[in-house]
């Protein structure tokens, strides 16, 4: 019984120091934060120091070893450097802010365990506040007062290589520096600033002047597009006008071409027709002077009037401007002389095209003239049953009245000494029988006559063939003198 009371002992004793092991396991198993560096310091191995950790976790023997943490949260320093000598022996004030915090550099975690392990904040900032004093005395040294006042990208890299350098070596690392106003004893800077702010507002002023003569010369250019689209809108406006009216004279004279074939009262509608021609050729003549009146007027604007405000508005730019100005003067006339010689040929062309119509019409009323002659003579030969010597007589009828008149107005004014009578009745023989005989004894000297005139007279007239020699006519008696001659 007391030999089992003995092992319940032992064992217990056992567990209990099992459980004592395995709690000591415990709190000595340390993970480090993120915002933390872990140092381990002791038998850590041989040549080293302190083994830091940034993250994980590890085993921290009993006895032999022991830890600390080192805070990565940043430190914020106000650095208010008074009286820092520069390059140019003037005494500057540089107030600035730095951010520094423990590096996290594997190779620079051990410089801060060496050195910052077991210091608070305070004495962390005033450490470093003393090492950054020192390096932005020694590169404000280096520098003139313009670069420092003009240049701070360059001020504040010269300062972080320096200060950087340095804070390393003690296991810092500079995060930020902010650069406040500089500022000098002597008021150098503020000279610096009027010079500048001087060579800014002339500057201002010359981008104004050029921008004002850009301005001027965008007005010129302008201007001058603006004229010759002017001149080319009145040309083509005029070119359109013209356009219209050779179409309304090419309607027009299709129509009286139309007429003139239709009836045979063409001449009438070529004389309406005509006149219609003349009038709308006169108001196209009068609506192109108008134009080129228009065109003068503005081109004498755009010539006179507008140089001279261009002149009086752009003193910067007279020059550029009066050279424009010829530009746009020269290319202006250029325009209007060519508006003008394609205005002259276009009356030119329409009046050749209404000389064409007029003599196409007269040849359509000859024409349909003619044609009518010739369809009345075939209707004429037609009522004659196709016999075309009837209607040849017919026609020769119809003209004996105008050839009659000829011959009498050709021997009105003839002095006739001697009368003879045709079948008077001489010697008691007359009638009818007496004039169809002197009728037959004339008709080869009528015929004669007729063929000598070009006319062929029908075969109801008779006809005398040449081979018939007439005879001889007796001797007439002689002559007795007739009562009441002389």
């Amino acid at each position: 019984m007391v030999m089992d009371t003995d092992i319940f002992y032992l064992i217990g004793g056992a567990a209990l120091l099992v459980f004592v092991a395995f709690v000591g396991f415990l709190t000595r198993y340390k993970r480090c934060p993120s915002d933390r560096v872990l140092v381990i310091y002791g038998r850590v191995g041989e040549g080293r120091s302190a083994r830091c950790m940034h993250g994980g976790a590890a085993f921290i023997l009993p006895i032999v070893q022991d830890y600390q943490f080192l805070d990565l949260r940043p430190m914020s320093i106000d650095i208010q450097l008074n009286n820092a000598l520069s390059k140019q022996n003037i005494r500057v004030s540089v107030p600035s802010t730095f951010t520094i915090g423990i590096t996290t550099d594997p190779d620079k975690m051990g410089n801060a365990a060496e050195r910052l392990l077991g210091f608070n904040n305070n004495q962390i900032m005033q450490l470093a506040k003393e090492i950054i004093f020192g390096q932005m005395r020694q590169v404000v040294a280096t520098m003139r007062i313009e670069e420092i006042n003009a240049d701070r990208d360059q001020l504040i890299v010269a300062i972080t290589n320096n200060v950087s350098t340095e804070l390393e070596k003690v296991g810092l690392r500079l995060i930020n520096v902010n650069i406040q106003d500089v500022t000098d004893e002597s008021g150098y800077i503020d000279a610096l600033g009027k010079e500048a702010s001087a060579k800014a507002i002339a500057d201002a002023k010359i981008k104004v002047a050029q921008a004002e003569r850009d301005a001027e010369i965008g007005k010129a250019v302008a201007d001058k597009e603006m004229t010759i689209s002017v001149a080319s809108a009145q040309a083509d406006a005029t070119q359109g006008k013209n356009t219209a009216q050779q179409q309304i004279a090419q309607s027009n004279s299709d129509l009286r071409i139309k007429q003139a074939e239709a009836a045979r009262t063409a001449q009438v509608a070529e004389n309406v027709a005509k006149a219609d021609v003349e009038r709308q050729t006169f108001d196209a003549e009068g609506k192109a002077q108008q134009a080129r009146a228009e065109m003068q007027r503005k081109q004498q604007y755009a010539e006179r009037i507008v140089p001279a405000e261009i002149a009086k508005d752009a003193l910067v730019v007279q020059s550029q401007a009066a050279a424009q100005q010829v530009t746009i003067a020269a290319e202006a006339e250029g325009k209007r002389m060519i508006v003008i010689k394609q205005a002259e040929a276009v009356a030119a062309e329409a009046e050749a095209k209404k000389i064409l119509v007029i003599k196409q019409a007269e040849g359509s009323e000859i024409r349909a003239v003619l044609e009518g002659r010739a369809e009345g003579f075939r209707q004429l030969v037609a009522s004659a049953g196709g016999n075309a010597s009837e209607a040849v007589v017919v026609l020769v009828a119809d003209q004996l009245p105008g050839m009659i008149d000829s011959q009498m107005k050709g021997i009105s004014n003839l002095k006739i000494d001697k009368v003879v009578v045709w079948g008077g009745g001489e010697g008691g023989k007359g009638g009818i029988s007496h004039l169809l005989k002197d009728l037959i004894t004339g008709l080869p000297p009528v015929t004669e006559l007729a063929r000598a005139a070009g006319i062929e007279l029908p075969p109801v007239l008779g006809q005398v063939t040449s081979s018939i020699v007439p005879p001889e006519a007796p001797p007439a008696p002689p002559e007795k003198p007739k009562q009441g001659m002389p």
